[in-house]
């Protein structure tokens, strides 16, 4: 298994209705671990260059517009297979066909309204942390249950 680090967005209606704790919590319980985190209001060029791939699609106006309507949580997270484990974490983009248990399937409202943006790729992942985090704004520590979590190998 491989370590990764990926993006994770709280989009304004998580912090809105104030499931921030509720979302990071799943994904430190799961073991993953932040090695960066901020609230912020995404300015337009920076969610502009986060959804460029979605340019020229009937939902970008509003994506953007939504994205920079009120302020987000970005979370840098790490651990072996992140990328995965936090697609699965939070299930369906559209909350309908999302499983009971996963985020959106729990409390998300429609694909608009579904809470999270987690990249989809190890190479998106390196850009869209690009986009939302400077390099000093990482940080390297071991949390105290590692040895549990991803024993080394003998």
């Amino acid at each position: 298994m491989e370590t990764e680090q990926t993006l994770v967005l709280i989009k304004p209606d998580g912090v809105q209705r104030g499931l921030i704790g509720e979302i990071v919590a799943r994904y430190e319980r799961k073991g993953l671990k932040l090695v960066g985190m901020k609230l912020l209001k995404l300015p337009l060029t920076t969610a502009e260059a986060l959804y460029a791939v979605h340019r020229g699609k009937s939902f970008y106006d509003v994506l953007i517009q939504f994205m920079t309507s009120t302020p987000i949580v970005a979370l840098a997270v790490e651990g072996q297979n992140a990328i995965e484990l936090v697609r699965t974490l939070n299930g369906e983009t559209d909350p309908r066909k999302s499983q009971p248990g996963s985020i959106r399937g729990d409390f998300s409202l429609n694909v608009t309204h579904n809470l999270v943006h987690a990249s989809d790729s190890p190479e998106n992942a390196r850009r869209e942390l690009g986009i939302l985090f400077a390099p000093e704004e990482l940080y390297e520590y071991h949390r105290a249950d590692e040895g549990i979590l991803h024993p080394t190998k003998e």
